[in-house]
């Protein structure tokens, strides 16, 4: 092998390698802005309670509530504000024991 093939050879790799990293960025940022964008919406913790109000609060009366009232922290129950037991966990607020 001559210095000149060596050279070439060389010149060749580089413009392969060169070529396939193009092709593997363009292909990454085509994924990025197609699949992950749809990732975002699902991750929404409110899906469809009062989507018109940008704050929602839920008032209660402590003496309407009994000894013991279970609610949802997460949105996604169907019964909301009441807990079913379908993800992360109650918030549970019950009267003082004397």
């Amino acid at each position: 092998m001559s210095l000149t093939s060596s050279s070439s050879l060389r010149v060749e790799w580089i413009a392969a390698v060169t070529i396939a990293a193009g092709i593997a960025a363009i292909g990454y940022l085509a994924y990025k802005r197609l699949y992950v964008k749809d990732h975002r919406n699902k991750a929404m913790i409110n899906l469809h309670i009062q989507k018109d109000n940008p704050k929602i609060v839920h008032a209660f009366d402590m003496e309407d509530l009994g000894d013991k009232a279970v609610y949802c922290r997460c949105w996604r129950s169907k019964k909301f504000p009441f807990y079913t037991g379908d993800n992360v966990g109650p918030l549970i607020i019950k009267k003082k024991e004397t």
